[in-house]
């Protein structure tokens, strides 16, 4: 049996401003909201907000978004309030940045 990713799980205390991040600035689409609990499409995989303290740890989960035009993304999400670095352009090209309770999140080509 094959398996796939169906969602990745972020607890957080600041669900309005993780809420307002997701949808919002990233632009996703909002699908429950359920006390303690908001979901977002992301294009066969959603992204859930629970209500809870955050942990992101060291190297804590890092959600990948794909843009064919990784620097024109950037530039509309930084417009919207996005915090990210620069684009790298190596053999493909990405950029990293936060959600509010600084979970990595990266936008990447491929």
């Amino acid at each position: 049996m094959k398996m796939k990713m169906a969602r990745v799980i972020l607890f957080t205390n600041q669900m309005e401003a993780m809420t307002a991040f997701y949808r919002d600035v990233l632009g996703l689409k909002q699908v429950p909201d359920d006390k303690g609990w908001r979901e977002f499409d992301a294009g066969g995989v959603t992204v859930g907000l629970h209500s809870g303290p955050p942990s992101p740890g060291r190297k804590g989960p890092k959600m990948a978004f794909l843009a064919k035009d990784v620097a024109a993304m950037r530039q509309t999400l930084v417009k919207r309030g996005a915090k990210f670095g620069k684009v790298s352009m190596g053999e493909f090209h990405l950029c990293n940045g936060n959600d509010p309770d600084g979970n990595p999140i990266q936008l990447s080509n491929r």
